[in-house]
């Protein structure tokens, strides 16, 4: 797949050594077609003086920390393309207008290997029944097979010719080689039998007879070898590619956060422009229910603002004239007047970006099985071929015959099932999955799940629900809750305040009945609301709002007002007619399945650990109701990458479950990303599991489904290669004919299907 145009620069700094500055740049590669690339190209990089290199064949790219009096960028990029690859130099931050055409690009991105793909299958279907079912084998039907398996081999397989070919330039050998080699010896030789051995005349058929003999091969082809060998592992790298594309989308989900558009104040008019035109010191205007255009302060009007994405806090903020505001925020009450204090790259939400981009660039791409087996079993194989060759020939048996047996072995080592092995377990596996609310994005997910000892839990909206909801409601003496509950629900219900609509909407639920109309309604700013109710007058809000107004709370009501604080939960107190009445409280309610699912958790040998920005008690109460012993509280988005950091430096493998963009850099740290589905586009795209229940309990199903598909796909490989190992001797023996080659293939393949199928049966919660 060709690398998009490279990433920016970044600061440089004075190198410590005095031996010029240390600067880092990130680089586009292009060329890569699987993990062992990327090693190669880290391994050269890391070799020239003063360069320190990660490359990740997921986002294919390289971060590169070099000394620029020894090193340039361009020498940077000469070492890659002597390695075999392409770079490209920093590009210039692109314009918006420029930005539109990504989408366009992006879907044209795949379209080469989905044609390949096509292609592959259209043709290589009817070759394989022709091969395999002898009803099929009409006069000439040969001459058929080689006219359709010869597109085949030569425009479907080019990457793997192409790739096999930079691999073999520098020494190295991958499943690729594996495939090159083993479809290209099929079609040639199948290409010599029908040309110049028996297998062209008139009646020729592929019987079934699974005898051990020995021949001259000229009338053998393996046709359908060459074309069903590329249309599988072809379908495999599609799979591996779609996952792959959606490696930058957590970026650009960060990024679609924010405002489009701003209402600036400029000469006393409101005037709509780009938040990408907004400079430092604009005043903008932010009405109810509208994002905040770029961190600022607030010069006029007081409001909420629900922070819940960017910090996790379940409890919207007040804010008033002089406090600072986070762009991509949603102000949740009043008007409020902004000035821009951090525009573009210094906002929040883009160092945010940057944070997931620096975690998704720091993770180890995960190597893949095939790969490492490949890198052995390619030059034993061809070793072995060639040994065969000189063997035969200098015992006195004929060219041919020789011949026959030496790509004998290159054919039989290459193994049909080993492109099932892969995508066939992987669909099985994220097909169930998909039923059961799981999306597993790729293969190299599955690496991550068998490691993993420690799971890091957001708090809110994935063990809680990341809702106020109304939690208790304690009366005076002489007061019913129904009173309460109806007084103050229909003061509520007229308010835009979070708190006050979860006060709302519990007390409809509670009573079962309609809210009255309040005769009319003053808000206090910061403080709560003020009115009259079926001729009552009554306030609700802050216990210093009664206070202010000459009221005390009864003993009763204080008792329950400083347990509500222990507790980390919202009190807000009720009064009419000029008496205090109740405190109800009000919380980040923690989802009903979020204790058995930290027990199951427990249960696959995982050590929970709650991570929250809300504050301490909130955390606390939390864990200490769904059975967490370690909390970290009121963590900073940014601190919370420092927090999986430090687990993973003190030897951990983490996994981390959240659903806000605050948790999006640390899902992308993290070893495992578990995103809740019902969270944000940023958490989800950073995350490498979805769950898209949002039931906590399918982070346990995740992984164990995980660790299921990866066992299955291990089996599967072992068996792949297995079957073709064991063969080996025939062929190079010279005692393998088409027919034990066939179905060595087959029932390879079937074993492979079959395994994989056997992930169907996988059932949530067992």
């Amino acid at each position: 797949m060709s690398a998009q145009t490279a990433a920016t620069t970044g600061p440089t700094t004075p190198d410590a050594t005095g031996a010029g500055v240390a600067a880092e740049v990130e680089l586009a590669i292009g060329g890569m077609t699987c993990a062992s690339c990327a090693a190669r190209i880290e391994k050269k990089l890391n070799r020239m003086d003063g360069v320190t290199a990660t490359v990740n064949y997921a986002t294919e790219k390289a971060r590169v920390s070099y000394r620029d009096a020894d090193v340039s960028v361009q020498d940077l990029i000469a070492t890659v393309e002597r390695t075999g690859y392409t770079a490209h130099e920093p590009a210039p931050p692109a314009r918006a207008e420029d930005a539109s055409a990504a989408p366009a690009e992006e879907a044209d991105e795949l379209r080469p290997l989905r044609q390949r793909l096509v292609t592959a299958v259209v043709l290589a279907v009817p070759v394989i029944a022709m091969a395999m079912i002898p009803a099929l084998q009409f006069d000439y039907w040969q001459w058929l097979s080689l006219t359709l398996t010869a597109p085949v081999v030569t425009y479907a397989a080019w990457p793997f010719h192409r790739a096999a070919w930079t691999n073999a330039r520098h020494g190295a050998a991958t499943m690729d080689t594996l495939i090159s080699v083993g479809t290209s010896a099929a079609f040639l030789w199948s290409v010599w039998a029908l040309f110049f051995g028996t297998a062209g005349m008139t009646g020729m058929t592929h019987p079934f007879e699974l005898t051990i003999g020995r021949g001259d091969g000229a009338g053998n082809i393996y046709l359908e070898a060459a074309a069903g060998v590329t249309a599988f592992i072809l379908a495999g790298r599609w799979f591996e590619a779609r996952s792959k594309r959606k490696a930058g989308a957590a970026l650009k989900a960060l990024l679609e956060l924010g405002a489009k558009e701003v209402t600036v104040l400029r000469g006393g008019r409101e005037v709509t422009v780009d938040t990408a035109d907004l400079r430092v010191g604009d005043r903008f205007l932010v009405r109810p229910g509208e994002k905040i255009a770029t961190d600022g302060v607030v010069v006029e009007g007081s409001s909420a603002v629900d922070a819940s994405m960017l910090t996790g806090e379940s409890v919207p903020v007040e804010v008033a004239a002089g406090d600072a505001v986070t762009g991509a925020t949603l102000n949740a009450g009043g008007r409020l007047v902004v000035e821009a204090t951090r525009i573009g790259a210094d906002t929040q939400l883009a160092r945010m970006a940057k944070l997931v981009e620096d975690a998704q660039n720091g993770k180890a791409a995960a190597q893949r099985l095939a790969d490492r087996i490949s890198a052995v079993f390619v030059p034993v194989v061809i070793v072995l071929a060639l040994g065969t060759l000189v063997f035969w020939l200098s015992n006195g048996a004929g060219l041919t015959a020789a011949f026959t047996a030496a790509v004998a072995v290159l054919i039989i080592a290459c193994p049909c099932a080993l492109g099932l092995a892969t995508p066939t377990a992987l669909m099985v596996g994220t097909g169930r999955g998909a039923q059961l609310g799981i999306l597993i994005k790729g293969p190299e997910v599955l690496e991550s799940t068998r490691r993993v000892d420690t799971i890091v839990l957001d708090k809110t909206g994935t063990v809680t629900t990341g809702r106020m909801t109304l939690q208790a409601v304690h009366t005076a003496p002489g007061t019913t809750e129904a009173d309460v509950l109806r007084l103050a629900g229909a003061l509520e219900h007229a308010s835009e305040h979070p708190i006050a609509q979860a006060v709302a909407t519990g007390a409809t639920d509670r009573t079962g009945a309609p809210l009255p109309t309040p005769q009319d309604f003053t808000n206090i700013p910061g403080l709560g609301v003020r009115g009259t109710v079926e001729d009552h007058a009554v306030l609700v809000g802050r216990p210093r709002l009664l206070t202010d107004t000459g009221m005390n709370l009864p003993d009763t009501l204080t008792v329950a007002l400083t347990q509500a604080a222990t507790q980390g939960r919202t009190a807000i107190a009720v009064a009419w007619d000029g008496e205090a009445r109740a405190v109800l409280e009000v919380a980040d309610a923690v989802k009903d399945t979020s204790a058995e699912a930290i027990g199951r958790l427990r249960g696959l040998g995982l050590t929970p650990i709650l991570l929250t920005g809300d504050n301490r008690a909130v955390a606390e109460a939390v864990a200490a109701e769904v059975g967490i012993d370690q909390v970290y509280a009121e963590v900073m988005p940014q601190d919370k990458v420092d927090v999986v950091k430090r687990l993973q430096a003190e030897g951990r493998s983490v996994a981390m479950v959240g659903d806000g963009v605050n948790d999006a850099a640390a899902l992308a740290q993290a070893d495992l990303g578990l995103a809740m589905g019902t969270g944000t586009d940023a958490a989800i795209e950073a995350g490498d599991l979805t769950l898209v229940r949002g039931d906590l309990r399918a982070a346990a199903d995740a992984i164990r489904l995980a660790r299921r598909t990866l066992g299955t796909i291990r089996t599967n490989l072992f068996w792949a290669f297995a079957y073709n190992v064991a063969a080996l001797p025939l062929a190079a023996a010279g005692l393998l004919n088409p027919m034990i080659a066939g179905a060595a293939m087959a029932f390879s393949s079937v074993f492979v299907v079959g395994n994989s199928l056997r992930l169907r049966g996988f059932r949530a919660g067992v």
